[in-house]
């Protein structure tokens, strides 16, 4: 285990893989096995940190506070359909685990928590599995910040074998819509009031993004957007990797079916990558290639990462292209999307 959290570290400082999250999950999981610390005990400040700030879903819900302070809204309302259709089916590698799971003999609890890894979303994720699974809450956490560190080389091998290089270099103009600011504002309030009426269970997570949207979006409240944006964001992020490298132990980590939630959570981004990939492909089709169909995978909600990686693959075969706004379009939607699959997850088995 000491090993394993060396390389977190090393990948975070080294490689830039998310460190903001896997530095601070590496240096816990490192002090929480180094003999005698006892930091993960009953009592020390892992244990703490785990039972009264993330097992009471406190921190999750105040991270989704910030990103929805921190989110721009603009580019899904741009164009709000195609980029919806393709954020949901790109929550397809959340079920396809799921189901994998159940077949291999994982407690229904234990797979659902599993396959939200597929959301590809860190908060969503420590949200749903301390509602449905606590025991495995650190394995499936590191799983889902590892691999959303590695999309950068996951999702390329997967496009060029389901596209054309035609298709990756279809031209889409960088411009987008121009978005007012009554869309905006009244934005996060109708996806409230939709999304908790379908998914009473995702009240909590959609309410957080709709409480710091409107604080970004009214304009009037700018020291408390700014402060949701950068200083409680980065406390929670700090917290949040502490109490979630603190599970890490190797009593509790050093077992087949724990090891094995890694195997799912690749499976879980690579499908979900296939079902935005393929939605991409459906939207080219029927605008007769004028949607380049690599912004299907940016509905996989790693914000902003799939989106970049979606720029960079459309502009290797194409050099004129800058779709990034586009694809910013179902990468936010993502984020909505693993909410809600998220609520349908903890209605069925919680």
């Amino acid at each position: 285990m000491m090993i394993f959290a060396v390389v977190l570290i090393y990948l975070a400082i080294s490689k830039e893989y998310e460190p903001f999250v896997l530095l601070p999950i590496g240096i816990a999981c490192l002090l929480s096995n180094v003999p005698l610390g006892h930091l993960s005990e009953v009592g020390g400040l892992f244990y703490l940190i785990r039972k009264y700030l993330i097992d009471t879903e406190i921190l999750p819900i105040i991270v989704f506070i910030c990103v929805g302070a921190m989110t721009d809204f603009g580019p899904l309302l741009s164009r709000p359909l195609p980029s919806f259709i393709m954020a949901a089916a790109a929550q397809l590698g959340i079920f396809i685990t799921l189901i994998l799971c159940l077949a291999v003999g994982y407690p229904p609890k234990e797979a659902a928590a599993i396959g939200i890894i597929g959301s590809a979303d860190g908060p969503t994720t420590v949200y749903t599995c301390a509602k449905l699974a606590p025991e495995i809450l650190g394995p499936v956490a590191a799983s889902c910040y590892l691999y959303m560190a590695m999309v950068p080389i996951i999702q390329p091998p997967i496009v060029y074998a389901l596209t054309t290089k035609k298709e990756r270099a279809t031209y889409m103009p960088p411009k987008i819509r121009e978005v007012s600011k009554i869309e905006r504002i009244l934005f996060p309030v109708f996806c409230l009031l939709i999304g908790c009426l379908l998914v009473p269970h995702a009240t909590p997570l959609i309410g957080a993004i709709a409480i710091g949207n409107l604080f970004r979006e009214s304009g009037v409240v700018d020291r408390l957007a700014k402060a949701a944006e950068n200083e409680l964001l980065n406390i929670s992020t700090i917290l949040l990797g502490l109490g979630i490298g603190g599970t890490l132990t190797a009593e509790e980590f050093l077992k087949p079916e724990v090891l094995l939630i890694f195997v799912f959570g690749i499976v879980g981004f690579a499908g979900g990558t296939v079902g935005g990939l393929i939605l991409g492909k459906i939207f080219y089709i029927a605008s007769r290639g004028k949607i380049n169909p690599i912004i299907g995978i940016a509905g996989v909600s790693a914000v902003p990462m799939t989106a970049r990686v979606s720029q960079y693959l459309a502009s290797k075969d194409n050099p004129r292209n800058f779709i990034l706004m586009h694809a910013m379009g179902p990468n936010i939607g993502g984020v909505i999307a693993s909410a809600i699959a998220a609520g349908y997850l903890i209605s069925i088995f919680g």
